[in-house]
């Protein structure tokens, strides 16, 4: 008649394809590692550091959106912040949000206090100081 009959054809080799159909997941895998989950793991490292390292008069936000300074750092859990004159809440240092600004590290050696005032303790700091290093003041 007009219509030829279908036969079934042979099958093509299918040699390697077990690792070739991973192939795209492992790819997508690999792009989401370090688009995603990269980002993420060093943005929580980041934070666990810098809720270590709240000191005295470090002003925060909380997890609830309060914001006030630390007064005192009870211990590694806990630290109480100021909201307000003379109210004071604790606070567990995992619920604070962020670190709005850092006090200087409180330094007592007079050494280091003098080379930060301007280096020789003869009054010779500040913009003056620096600037007659530069050009050749006496030391």
């Amino acid at each position: 008649m007009f219509v030829s009959p279908a036969y079934a054809q042979a099958g093509g080799a299918a040699g390697g394809s077990g690792i070739e159909a991973f192939l795209p997941l492992i790819l997508i895998f690999v792009v989401f590692y370090f688009l995603l989950i990269r980002p993420q793991q060093k943005k929580m490292k980041d934070h666990k550091a810098t809720l270590g390292a709240i000191r005295r008069g470090d002003k925060v936000v909380t997890g609830g959106g309060i914001m006030g300074t630390v007064s005192k750092v009870v211990d590694e859990n806990e630290v109480t912040v100021e909201i307000a004159p003379d109210i004071k809440v604790k606070v567990q240092r995992s619920m604070i949000s962020s670190v709005i600004s850092k006090t200087q590290p409180v330094n007592d050696d007079p050494k280091a206090m003098e080379n930060k005032a301007g280096g020789d303790g003869k009054g010779g700091g500040g913009i003056a100081g620096l600037l007659g290093s530069f050009f050749g003041g006496k030391k």
